[in-house]
């Protein structure tokens, strides 16, 4: 004897549609990820609060050379020199860069802050795309990773400051018929050098994360290795590839900012904070701007990345919500 189990949708629904009581607890999981939503948002702005707040408390309950312990300082000055006012430095991005410019300064930095992030996103996408290529290289043959991957974290040893100018120097004289290397791609290639290492280590931890059950099957079906990788590998590195590509983003900023520093390159927020942090004994206020700059950058990368995360959701039912 067999029974069958009857449904009903509410009117206008689709068929199959849940309703009734079934229909409220995918109203209330809605709810609560929109509550959710609110919540990361207003905890940000409270964390942001909380900064300056923190910020107000020190430049007014300590004393004015620092906090020290013997004769060394552990803890800064809270002169205006050394610590503006949240509110200056927030009235200063407001005010013109110089007292024979129009432009705001906020839009003297934004404008910079837009070039490096454009250098930051082509490093980090060179970097992600090395970093793949040798991540699927080493889980396709196991003496390609013995051999290659003590070598990746060898790289990243290299101090940055020192590697800088001798890539700019390497790409100042590379010129292809009327091609010439231009000075921002000496920058993205420092870039793309801090980024493809979270990525390449990230992803082939997650290449190797994939469940045997899934691969025995795959063998049963006579599916070779590279479907296995598109079916199986790929979409279990999901939950491992995205924290990689985050760090990935980030390192592409801060490898820009230093690099733009140590090449000289003039049009990128690296200049900015050099030029600005020169001028801080008579505006002190004003070399606060370029640093707000570079953290929007870095906000800014990470909001790809976690658009990035949104797009790749079917992926990552592993992951805890």
């Amino acid at each position: 004897m067999t029974s069958t189990a009857l449904t009903t949708s509410a009117p206008g629904a689709p068929p199959g549609a849940p309703s009734g009581a079934d229909a409220t607890p995918h109203r209330r999981h809605r709810g609560l990820g929109a509550l959710g939503r609110l919540r990361v948002v207003a905890l940000g702005l409270l964390g942001l609060l909380t900064v300056a707040a923190l910020w107000e408390a020190y430049k007014a309950l300590a004393p004015e050379d620092g906090v020290l312990i013997g004769e060394t300082r552990v803890l800064p000055r809270t002169t205006d020199l050394a610590m503006p006012h949240v509110w200056d430095m927030v009235r200063r991005l407001f005010e013109p860069t110089t007292s024979i410019a129009e432009e705001a300064l906020w839009q003297t930095v934004a404008a910079a802050a837009l070039v490096s992030l454009g250098i930051a996103a082509v490093g980090w996408v060179v970097g992600t795309t090395v970093g793949l290529l040798l991540a699927v290289a080493m889980a396709r043959v196991r003496v390609v990773e013995w051999g290659l991957l003590p070598w990746i974290v060898l790289s990243q040893t290299v101090p940055l400051i020192a590697f800088a100018p001798i890539v700019r120097s390497w790409g100042s004289r590379i010129e292809i018929g009327s091609w010439e290397w231009p000075p921002w791609l000496s920058v993205a290639v420092i870039a793309s050098y801090l980024a493809f290492f979270p990525v390449a280590v990230g992803a082939l931890r997650g290449l190797q994360s994939h469940s045997a059950i899934h691969a025995d099957l795959m063998r049963a079906y006579a599916a070779g290795w590279w479907a296995t990788l598109l079916r199986v590998r790929i979409p279990s590195a999901v939950p491992y590839l995205l924290p990689a590509l985050r760090l990935g983003a980030a390192s592409a900023v801060v490898g820009t900012v230093v690099a733009e520093v140590s090449t000289g390159y003039l049009d990128g927020i690296g200049r900015l904070l050099v030029s600005y942090a020169g001028q801080a004994s008579g505006d002190p206020a004003k070399a606060w701007a370029p640093i707000f700059g570079a953290i929007a950058l870095g906000l800014v990368a990470g909001a790809v990345v976690t658009l990035i995360g949104v797009l790749l959701r079917p992926y990552r039912r592993g992951e805890a919500p």
